[in-house]
């Protein structure tokens, strides 16, 4: 009978005021009930609570290691990611909500301000309402300054396309597909993540080559 441990790591994790980290905080466990509890709690690393706020580096050949360690009968099988960003922090972030709001608020004219200013710099650079009055003239056969009867309806349709391609309207999704903003800050936080692994990966590997080099010339 095939002894199996399947372990799935995920890509980041947040702990707080913790002193260790053990499999179960980095990784869901499948294995015989008695094997998946002895392994959810095997310790991985210590957590240096002195270092404050600190990123810490998990792959999934130390969780192999330290299984293997205690069980190695069992084939361990990894079907997650292959390394997991642990971001510690020695207390919970107070959620200042008045903070919070004012950010909200900064934010929103920001974006407000400057889309506003971005669709009127297309318009001037386009030449957008001499383009309507010629419409106008096109099909009503005399001129007019600003014809109302275009430029409303192309307003409403303006917003009406903003509110669908951004899939929201007064906090609510139109359909259960992701914004733009949601797919770009998915975006974001993997490049994020990727970039924070490269850097605790190489400052791995530059610990593991000092300790090998000491440990050759002792």
């Amino acid at each position: 009978m095939p002894l199996d441990i399947y372990v799935k790591p995920v890509k980041k994790v947040s702990l707080v005021n913790r002193t260790q980290i053990v499999v179960s905080d980095v990784a869901q466990v499948v294995a015989e009930a008695d094997v998946s509890e002895k392994v959810k709690k095997m310790k991985l690393m210590d957590i240096n609570e002195q270092a404050g706020k600190s990123n810490y580096l998990v792959s999934v050949t130390d969780i192999i290691r330290v299984i293997k360690k205690k069980f190695p009968e069992y084939t361990v099988n990894n079907v997650g990611a292959q390394d997991t960003v642990v971001q510690y922090s020695p207390e919970k972030s107070k959620d200042n909500k008045i903070f919070k709001w004012l950010k909200v608020a900064f934010v929103a004219l920001v974006l407000m301000m400057g889309s506003g200013t971005a669709i009127m710099t297309f318009h001037t650079d386009t030449q957008l309402p001499k383009v309507f009055e010629s419409y106008y003239k096109i099909f009503y056969g005399k001129e007019k300054h600003n014809p109302l009867i275009i430029d409303i309806p192309y307003s409403i349709g303006l917003a009406v396309g903003i509110i669908v391609f951004f899939n929201h309207f007064m906090g609510k999704k139109i359909t259960d597909d992701p914004t733009p903003i949601e797919v770009e800050m998915a975006l974001y936080e993997t490049e994020v993540n990727e970039t924070v692994l490269d850097v605790l990966n190489s400052k791995k590997n530059e610990l593991t080559s000092a300790k090998d080099e000491k440990d050759g010339d002792s």
